[in-house]
């Protein structure tokens, strides 16, 4: 009988230490879930608290914009400035869409020296241009390079030229010749808000730098050292080219670019094209446009 019961027993010692090890393991997993639920609900805490102080960054801009005092008032040509709102520290960027180029109203000359000033061959450069121009005129009859309707049919596009001014940016994704990476490099550069002739005085170097008078180095340089100044010092500057330039007047639509980050590393950033005044709802300004984390170009 001993012989069976040490049997028994060493069965039993198995046993024993099977469910010790299925306990460790259930324990253990309970434990890792309970961790990685904690983990998840901290990021989305933090997420959110980073989300709503972008946002709050894209009021305090508008608020900065209607200033009547041009001694305090922000200056829209790209340069940060940085608050804090709650554990957040908010890096804000105001750009007067003035000082970008306009679909609507840039001729096919302007555009075509933007496409080459980002590396375009020239044909291919003056194909698009008057690709954009036939997409945005009311009639049927192609330019000299560009397309109509035939030309997106022979292409294999479901659809023709709008042939009315580009409602949106967003919208030149659509014209026959533009890739989703040149879409990408111009956009910030473009806008559908402006109407007249580009504002040195706001300008991006990559705008400035789309004249072909104007290099991309002298373009930098010229912004480096307009934002030496601000519009209360009545300082005029001089573009690489000879034209004198204001750094006082702009537009009443603006391109915000708001980024808060958390002291733990989350972050989160808001980019939004406002109109300032009033709307029916008594609100101070209107949003053209609002886009929230878009990565770095």
């Amino acid at each position: 009988m001993i012989p069976c019961r040490s049997g028994q027993r060493g069965i039993a010692l198995i046993v024993v230490l099977w469910i010790l090890v299925l306990l460790t393991i259930v324990v253990g997993t309970y434990a890792v879930l309970a961790r990685t639920e904690s983990l998840q609900s901290r990021f989305l805490f933090d997420t959110t608290r980073a989300r709503y102080a972008a946002e709050a960054g894209i009021h305090r801009a508008a608020y900065e914009m209607r200033n009547m005092d041009i001694e305090t008032r922000w200056v829209p040509d790209g340069r940060p400035y940085t608050i804090d709102f709650g554990a957040a520290r908010v890096e804000i960027r105001i750009t007067d869409e003035s000082g970008k180029i306009d679909l609507n109203g840039a001729d096919a000359q302007t555009l075509s020296d933007l496409f080459i000033s980002r590396g375009m061959d020239e044909t291919e450069a003056w194909h698009l241009a008057d690709a954009i121009e036939d997409w945005r005129d009311p009639d049927e009859l192609p330019r000299l390079y560009g397309a109509e309707v035939d030309d997106y049919e022979a292409a294999g596009y479901p659809y023709g030229p709008a042939n009315e001014p580009f409602g949106s940016v967003d919208e030149l994704q659509q014209v026959i010749g533009m890739s989703w990476d040149l879409f990408r490099e111009l956009e910030p550069m473009l806008t559908v808000h402006a109407g007249g002739r580009i504002n040195p005085a706001f300008a991006s170097a990559d705008v400035l730098a789309a004249n072909p008078e104007i290099s991309a180095e002298d373009a930098a340089a010229f912004v480096e050292e307009r934002r030496q100044f601000h519009p209360r010092d009545q300082q005029a500057l001089m573009l690489p080219d000879g034209t004198m330039v204001s750094l006082q007047g702009g537009g009443r639509t603006f391109s915000i670019r708001s980024r808060a980050t958390l002291d733990t590393g989350t972050w989160s950033e808001v980019q939004a094209t406002i109109e300032l005044g009033g709307d029916q709802r008594g609100r101070p300004f209107r949003v053209l446009r609002w886009r929230d984390n878009i990565e770095d170009r």
